[in-house]
Protein backbone atom coordinates (compact mmCIF):
# COMPACT_ATOMS: atom_id res chain seq x y z
CA UNK A 1 0.00 0.00 0.00
CA UNK A 2 1.48 3.34 -1.03
CA UNK A 3 2.24 5.71 1.79
CA UNK A 4 0.18 8.91 1.80
CA UNK A 5 2.42 11.91 1.28
CA UNK A 6 1.20 15.33 2.34
CA UNK A 7 1.87 18.16 -0.09
CA UNK A 8 4.49 20.68 1.00
CA UNK A 9 3.19 23.11 3.59
CA UNK A 10 3.05 26.77 2.69
CA UNK A 11 5.44 29.04 4.52
CA UNK A 12 5.45 32.74 5.20
CA UNK A 13 2.55 34.50 6.89
CA UNK A 14 3.62 37.97 5.78
CA UNK A 15 2.30 37.81 2.21
CA UNK A 16 -1.38 37.15 3.15
CA UNK A 17 -1.12 39.53 6.10
CA UNK A 18 0.33 42.19 3.81
CA UNK A 19 -2.60 41.80 1.41
CA UNK A 20 -5.05 42.04 4.32
CA UNK A 21 -3.36 45.22 5.60
CA UNK A 22 -3.39 46.70 2.09
CA UNK A 23 -7.12 45.97 1.73
CA UNK A 24 -7.75 47.56 5.13
CA UNK A 25 -5.83 50.67 4.08
CA UNK A 26 -7.55 50.95 0.68
CA UNK A 27 -10.92 50.69 2.42
CA UNK A 28 -10.14 54.02 4.11
CA UNK A 29 -8.98 55.81 0.93
CA UNK A 30 -11.87 57.99 -0.33
CA UNK A 31 -12.06 56.69 -3.90
CA UNK A 32 -11.38 53.04 -3.08
CA UNK A 33 -14.01 53.18 -0.34
CA UNK A 34 -16.58 53.44 -3.13
CA UNK A 35 -15.03 50.65 -5.20
CA UNK A 36 -14.50 48.08 -2.41
CA UNK A 37 -17.77 46.40 -1.31
CA UNK A 38 -16.50 45.27 2.12
CA UNK A 39 -14.37 48.13 3.42
CA UNK A 40 -13.41 46.29 6.64
CA UNK A 41 -11.87 43.11 5.21
CA UNK A 42 -11.36 41.37 8.56
CA UNK A 43 -15.14 41.31 9.07
CA UNK A 44 -15.56 39.66 5.66
CA UNK A 45 -12.55 37.36 6.05
CA UNK A 46 -13.33 35.87 9.48
CA UNK A 47 -16.39 33.78 8.40
CA UNK A 48 -14.44 32.37 5.45
CA UNK A 49 -11.43 31.42 7.57
CA UNK A 50 -13.88 29.81 10.01
CA UNK A 51 -15.45 27.88 7.12
CA UNK A 52 -12.07 26.57 5.93
CA UNK A 53 -10.99 25.71 9.48
CA UNK A 54 -14.24 23.80 10.06
CA UNK A 55 -13.76 21.86 6.82
CA UNK A 56 -10.20 20.95 7.80
CA UNK A 57 -11.32 19.76 11.24
CA UNK A 58 -14.20 17.79 9.72
CA UNK A 59 -11.71 16.10 7.41
CA UNK A 60 -8.90 15.27 9.82
CA UNK A 61 -10.48 15.42 13.28
CA UNK A 62 -8.64 16.42 16.45
CA UNK A 63 -9.38 19.17 18.95
CA UNK A 64 -11.01 22.09 17.08
CA UNK A 65 -9.00 24.98 18.50
CA UNK A 66 -8.76 26.93 15.24
CA UNK A 67 -12.42 26.40 14.23
CA UNK A 68 -13.68 27.47 17.65
CA UNK A 69 -11.54 30.61 17.65
CA UNK A 70 -12.50 31.70 14.15
CA UNK A 71 -16.19 30.81 14.51
CA UNK A 72 -16.36 32.88 17.69
CA UNK A 73 -14.50 35.76 16.04
CA UNK A 74 -16.72 35.61 12.95
CA UNK A 75 -19.91 35.59 15.03
CA UNK A 76 -18.75 38.60 17.05
CA UNK A 77 -17.72 40.59 13.98
CA UNK A 78 -20.92 39.80 12.07
CA UNK A 79 -22.97 40.81 15.10
CA UNK A 80 -21.16 44.14 15.22
CA UNK A 81 -21.76 44.57 11.50
CA UNK A 82 -25.50 44.13 11.99
CA UNK A 83 -25.48 46.81 14.72
CA UNK A 84 -24.27 49.41 12.21
CA UNK A 85 -27.80 49.93 10.94
CA UNK A 86 -29.08 50.65 7.48
CA UNK A 87 -30.22 48.25 4.79
CA UNK A 88 -26.78 47.38 3.44
CA UNK A 89 -25.40 45.73 6.60
CA UNK A 90 -27.91 42.82 6.57
CA UNK A 91 -27.23 42.31 2.85
CA UNK A 92 -23.48 42.16 3.44
CA UNK A 93 -23.85 39.89 6.46
CA UNK A 94 -26.22 37.57 4.62
CA UNK A 95 -23.88 37.28 1.64
CA UNK A 96 -20.89 36.49 3.85
CA UNK A 97 -22.86 33.87 5.76
CA UNK A 98 -24.11 32.16 2.58
CA UNK A 99 -20.62 32.27 1.07
CA UNK A 100 -19.10 30.72 4.19
CA UNK A 101 -21.71 27.93 4.24
CA UNK A 102 -21.17 27.18 0.55
CA UNK A 103 -17.39 27.17 1.05
CA UNK A 104 -17.65 24.74 3.97
CA UNK A 105 -19.97 22.40 2.08
CA UNK A 106 -17.73 22.41 -0.98
CA UNK A 107 -14.54 21.70 0.97
CA UNK A 108 -16.18 18.87 2.93
CA UNK A 109 -17.96 17.23 0.01
CA UNK A 110 -15.28 17.67 -2.67
CA UNK A 111 -11.87 18.04 -1.03
CA UNK A 112 -8.49 18.10 -2.77
CA UNK A 113 -9.64 20.41 -5.57
CA UNK A 114 -7.70 23.55 -6.55
CA UNK A 115 -8.47 26.73 -4.66
CA UNK A 116 -9.91 28.64 -7.64
CA UNK A 117 -12.30 25.78 -8.43
CA UNK A 118 -13.54 25.66 -4.84
CA UNK A 119 -13.84 29.45 -4.61
CA UNK A 120 -15.67 29.85 -7.95
CA UNK A 121 -18.12 27.10 -7.05
CA UNK A 122 -18.75 28.65 -3.62
CA UNK A 123 -19.35 32.11 -5.09
CA UNK A 124 -21.73 30.67 -7.69
CA UNK A 125 -23.77 28.75 -5.11
CA UNK A 126 -23.85 31.75 -2.75
CA UNK A 127 -24.97 33.97 -5.65
CA UNK A 128 -27.79 31.60 -6.59
CA UNK A 129 -28.90 31.34 -2.95
CA UNK A 130 -28.81 35.13 -2.60
CA UNK A 131 -31.01 35.57 -5.67
CA UNK A 132 -33.46 33.01 -4.30
CA UNK A 133 -33.63 34.75 -0.91
CA UNK A 134 -34.09 38.17 -2.50
CA UNK A 135 -36.82 36.80 -4.73
CA UNK A 136 -38.96 35.63 -1.81
CA UNK A 137 -37.95 38.28 0.75
CA UNK A 138 -39.96 41.50 1.25
CA UNK A 139 -38.55 44.25 -0.94
CA UNK A 140 -36.76 41.75 -3.15
CA UNK A 141 -34.17 42.72 -5.71
CA UNK A 142 -35.45 46.29 -5.94
CA UNK A 143 -34.83 46.77 -2.22
CA UNK A 144 -31.32 45.35 -2.55
CA UNK A 145 -30.51 47.70 -5.45
CA UNK A 146 -31.83 50.64 -3.42
CA UNK A 147 -29.77 49.62 -0.39
CA UNK A 148 -26.59 49.39 -2.49
CA UNK A 149 -27.28 52.78 -4.06
CA UNK A 150 -27.84 54.39 -0.65
CA UNK A 151 -24.66 52.82 0.72
CA UNK A 152 -22.57 54.03 -2.22
CA UNK A 153 -24.11 57.50 -1.91
CA UNK A 154 -23.31 57.63 1.81
CA UNK A 155 -19.72 56.53 1.17
CA UNK A 156 -19.36 59.12 -1.58
CA UNK A 157 -20.68 61.88 0.69
CA UNK A 158 -18.35 60.84 3.53
CA UNK A 159 -15.37 60.67 1.18
CA UNK A 160 -16.19 64.09 -0.30
CA UNK A 161 -16.36 65.67 3.15
CA UNK A 162 -13.01 64.16 4.12
CA UNK A 163 -11.46 65.39 0.87
CA UNK A 164 -12.90 68.89 1.38
CA UNK A 165 -11.55 68.97 4.93
CA UNK A 166 -8.10 67.97 3.70
CA UNK A 167 -8.04 70.55 0.89
CA UNK A 168 -9.15 73.25 3.32
CA UNK A 169 -6.02 72.89 5.45
CA UNK A 170 -3.39 75.63 5.39
CA UNK A 171 -0.72 73.31 3.99
CA UNK A 172 -2.90 72.30 1.04
CA UNK A 173 -3.94 75.91 0.37
CA UNK A 174 -0.30 76.95 0.22
CA UNK A 175 0.45 74.03 -2.13
CA UNK A 176 -2.50 74.93 -4.39
CA UNK A 177 -1.41 78.57 -4.45
CA UNK A 178 2.13 77.69 -5.49
CA UNK A 179 0.95 75.29 -8.22
CA UNK A 180 -2.45 75.64 -9.95
CA UNK A 181 -2.19 71.98 -11.02
CA UNK A 182 -2.82 70.89 -7.42
CA UNK A 183 -5.94 73.07 -7.23
CA UNK A 184 -7.22 71.58 -10.47
CA UNK A 185 -6.53 68.08 -9.17
CA UNK A 186 -8.49 68.80 -5.97
CA UNK A 187 -11.48 69.96 -8.01
CA UNK A 188 -11.29 66.95 -10.32
CA UNK A 189 -11.07 64.46 -7.44
CA UNK A 190 -14.09 66.03 -5.75
CA UNK A 191 -16.02 65.82 -9.00
CA UNK A 192 -15.05 62.17 -9.45
CA UNK A 193 -16.17 61.32 -5.93
CA UNK A 194 -19.59 62.68 -6.80
CA UNK A 195 -19.96 60.74 -10.05
CA UNK A 196 -18.44 57.38 -9.09
CA UNK A 197 -21.49 55.94 -7.25
CA UNK A 198 -23.57 56.06 -10.44
CA UNK A 199 -20.76 54.29 -12.32
CA UNK A 200 -20.08 51.67 -9.66
CA UNK A 201 -23.67 50.66 -8.83
CA UNK A 202 -24.35 48.71 -12.08
CA UNK A 203 -21.05 46.81 -11.63
CA UNK A 204 -21.39 46.23 -7.88
CA UNK A 205 -22.14 42.47 -8.25
CA UNK A 206 -18.87 41.99 -10.15
CA UNK A 207 -16.93 43.85 -7.46
CA UNK A 208 -18.54 41.64 -4.78
CA UNK A 209 -17.55 38.51 -6.74
CA UNK A 210 -13.95 39.67 -7.18
CA UNK A 211 -13.47 40.65 -3.55
CA UNK A 212 -15.10 37.39 -2.45
CA UNK A 213 -12.66 35.38 -4.59
CA UNK A 214 -9.75 37.32 -3.10
CA UNK A 215 -11.00 36.79 0.45
CA UNK A 216 -11.51 33.07 -0.18
CA UNK A 217 -7.92 32.84 -1.44
CA UNK A 218 -6.72 34.66 1.70
CA UNK A 219 -8.69 32.33 3.95
CA UNK A 220 -7.20 29.33 2.13
CA UNK A 221 -3.69 30.72 2.61
CA UNK A 222 -4.19 31.63 6.27
CA UNK A 223 -5.70 28.28 7.30
CA UNK A 224 -2.79 26.40 5.74
CA UNK A 225 -0.30 28.63 7.56
CA UNK A 226 -1.99 28.91 10.96
CA UNK A 227 -3.08 25.29 11.39
CA UNK A 228 -1.95 21.75 10.68
CA UNK A 229 -5.08 20.57 8.87
CA UNK A 230 -5.24 20.86 5.09
CA UNK A 231 -8.34 21.77 3.11
CA UNK A 232 -6.79 21.25 -0.33
CA UNK A 233 -3.60 21.41 -2.38
CA UNK A 234 -1.23 24.38 -2.08
CA UNK A 235 -2.00 27.37 -4.28
CA UNK A 236 0.19 27.75 -7.34
CA UNK A 237 2.57 30.71 -7.41
CA UNK A 238 1.48 33.71 -9.46
CA UNK A 239 3.87 32.87 -12.30
CA UNK A 240 1.97 29.60 -12.87
CA UNK A 241 -1.55 30.92 -12.31
CA UNK A 242 -3.95 29.65 -14.96
CA UNK A 243 -7.43 28.16 -15.22
CA UNK A 244 -9.55 26.19 -17.66
CA UNK A 245 -9.28 27.66 -21.15
CA UNK A 246 -13.05 27.27 -21.60
CA UNK A 247 -13.50 30.24 -19.27
CA UNK A 248 -12.89 32.39 -22.34
CA UNK A 249 -16.52 31.74 -23.26
CA UNK A 250 -17.47 33.89 -20.30
CA UNK A 251 -15.72 36.80 -22.02
CA UNK A 252 -17.51 35.99 -25.28
CA UNK A 253 -20.87 35.91 -23.50
CA UNK A 254 -20.15 39.22 -21.79
CA UNK A 255 -19.25 40.88 -25.09
CA UNK A 256 -22.39 39.46 -26.72
CA UNK A 257 -24.65 40.78 -23.95
CA UNK A 258 -23.03 44.22 -24.01
CA UNK A 259 -23.45 44.37 -27.80
CA UNK A 260 -27.18 43.62 -27.66
CA UNK A 261 -29.36 46.66 -28.39
CA UNK A 262 -31.74 48.14 -25.86
CA UNK A 263 -29.48 48.40 -22.80
CA UNK A 264 -30.96 47.66 -19.40
CA UNK A 265 -30.27 44.65 -17.19
CA UNK A 266 -28.94 42.52 -20.06
CA UNK A 267 -26.10 44.94 -20.83
CA UNK A 268 -25.41 45.40 -17.12
CA UNK A 269 -25.08 41.63 -16.80
CA UNK A 270 -22.66 41.59 -19.71
CA UNK A 271 -20.65 44.40 -18.15
CA UNK A 272 -20.40 42.47 -14.88
CA UNK A 273 -19.20 39.37 -16.73
CA UNK A 274 -16.53 41.39 -18.52
CA UNK A 275 -15.30 42.92 -15.26
CA UNK A 276 -15.03 39.54 -13.50
CA UNK A 277 -13.44 37.61 -16.35
CA UNK A 278 -11.33 40.59 -17.38
CA UNK A 279 -9.85 40.74 -13.88
CA UNK A 280 -9.14 36.99 -13.91
CA UNK A 281 -7.42 37.21 -17.27
CA UNK A 282 -5.48 40.27 -16.11
CA UNK A 283 -4.12 38.25 -13.18
CA UNK A 284 -3.29 35.43 -15.58
CA UNK A 285 -1.50 37.96 -17.78
CA UNK A 286 0.49 39.26 -14.81
CA UNK A 287 1.47 35.64 -14.15
CA UNK A 288 2.79 35.44 -17.71
CA UNK A 289 4.82 38.63 -17.15
CA UNK A 290 6.28 37.27 -13.91
CA UNK A 291 7.07 33.94 -15.60
CA UNK A 292 9.06 35.64 -18.36
CA UNK A 293 10.72 38.38 -16.29
CA UNK A 294 11.16 36.56 -12.94
CA UNK A 295 11.62 39.89 -11.12
CA UNK A 296 13.47 40.20 -7.84
CA UNK A 297 12.20 42.10 -4.81
CA UNK A 298 13.10 45.60 -6.04
CA UNK A 299 11.85 44.89 -9.53
CA UNK A 300 8.49 43.84 -8.04
CA UNK A 301 8.30 47.12 -6.12
CA UNK A 302 9.12 49.06 -9.30
CA UNK A 303 6.47 47.16 -11.25
CA UNK A 304 3.94 47.86 -8.50
CA UNK A 305 4.64 51.60 -8.67
CA UNK A 306 4.42 51.57 -12.47
CA UNK A 307 1.13 49.69 -12.29
CA UNK A 308 -0.34 52.33 -9.96
CA UNK A 309 0.82 55.14 -12.25
CA UNK A 310 -0.06 53.58 -15.60
CA UNK A 311 -2.71 51.04 -14.63
CA UNK A 312 -4.87 51.45 -17.78
CA UNK A 313 -1.96 50.55 -20.08
CA UNK A 314 -0.49 47.77 -17.94
CA UNK A 315 -3.98 46.41 -17.24
CA UNK A 316 -4.80 46.24 -20.94
CA UNK A 317 -1.48 44.51 -21.68
CA UNK A 318 -2.09 42.01 -18.87
CA UNK A 319 -5.59 41.18 -20.14
CA UNK A 320 -4.18 40.70 -23.65
CA UNK A 321 -1.44 38.40 -22.38
CA UNK A 322 -3.92 36.45 -20.28
CA UNK A 323 -6.31 35.94 -23.19
CA UNK A 324 -3.40 35.12 -25.51
CA UNK A 325 -2.24 32.45 -23.06
CA UNK A 326 -5.44 30.56 -23.90
CA UNK A 327 -4.22 29.88 -27.44
CA UNK A 328 -0.47 30.42 -27.40
CA UNK A 329 0.25 28.86 -23.98
CA UNK A 330 3.14 31.22 -23.28
CA UNK A 331 4.41 29.13 -20.37
CA UNK A 332 4.47 25.77 -22.16
CA UNK A 333 8.26 25.40 -22.37
CA UNK A 334 9.85 25.39 -18.87
CA UNK A 335 13.30 25.97 -20.38
CA UNK A 336 12.27 29.51 -21.36
CA UNK A 337 11.53 30.50 -17.79
CA UNK A 338 14.18 32.70 -16.19
CA UNK A 339 16.04 30.95 -13.40
CA UNK A 340 17.06 34.10 -11.51
CA UNK A 341 14.28 33.81 -8.93
CA UNK A 342 12.49 30.70 -7.76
Amino acid sequence: MAEHVEPPRERGIWAPLGILILLSYLGQVPLFRILIPFTVPLVALAPLVAAAALAGWRREGGFPVLPIFWCTTAAALLWRLLQVGGAFAPLAGGWLLLLALAFTARLVRWPDRPMLTQAAWSVGVAGAATLLVLTIAPGGLAGAVTAVGEELGARSLSASREWQAMTATTAWQELATSSPAWAEMATEVERQLGTWPARVRPLFPALVVLQSLLLLALSWALVHRLGRRRVGPPMSPLRRFRFDDRVVWGVVLGLALVALPGGGLVQQGGGNLLVVFGALYAIRGVGVMVWFLAPGWWQKVAWGVLTLLFWPVIGAVAVGLGLGDTWFVWRRDPRRESQRVE
